[in-house]
């Protein structure tokens, strides 16, 4: 594989949007507490408005926990909620979010989506999820991602913008 394809590819363990149809794909690697990637949703959501049923659209986790300490447990906390079924909805959340994120904010936001808080919390202190976290933290630094947010465009790292204009040019075939 050349250092800038998507290692693994996109399979049944990612979170996606879209169909397996899709004759599009775009993966992001995100960390939850990055300005940057915080910045990208909205861009992220004119791409899927944009392309509708032929974008496959999936997130994995790329949390910097030196630079931004609740990086981890935040990536942990939404697996934790994708156990439960939640997870873009969680994933909203946290971003719509960011400068609270904490461990009040993710039982707050498990508590308002309706999810076990409890089940949440334990989950999150036992570490439940930190090795299905840092499964994706090893397929982008595989896969040649050196910060967030990082976007693959149909399996290849793409260098240019982060913005929907740029990201739906590399996309158009």
């Amino acid at each position: 594989m050349p250092p800038d394809a998507l290692t693994p590819p996109v399979d049944d363990s990612d979170h996606v949007l879209g169909g397996p149809a899709a004759e599009l794909e775009l993966v992001m690697f995100a960390d939850f507490q990055c300005p940057y990637c915080h910045a990208a949703q909205p861009e992220v959501r004119r791409l899927r408005e944009q392309f509708g049923e032929r974008l496959l659209y999936a997130f994995r986790h790329m949390p910097n926990p030196r630079k931004h300490p609740m990086a981890e447990s935040a990536s942990e906390a939404s697996e934790a909620a994708s156990a439960q079924g939640r997870f873009w909805e969680y994933h909203d959340a946290l971003y719509a979010s960011q400068p609270k994120l904490g461990e009040a904010l993710y039982l707050e936001a498990a508590e308002e989506l309706g999810l076990d808080a409890e089940r949440l919390d334990t989950e999150l202190h036992e570490g439940r999820w930190r090795e299905r976290v840092e499964r994706d933290h090893q397929s982008g630094l595989a896969s040649g991602v050196t910060g967030t947010p990082s976007f693959f465009v149909n399996g290849r790292l793409h260098n240019g913008g982060h913005d929907a204009q740029s990201l739906a040019a590399a996309l158009s075939p």
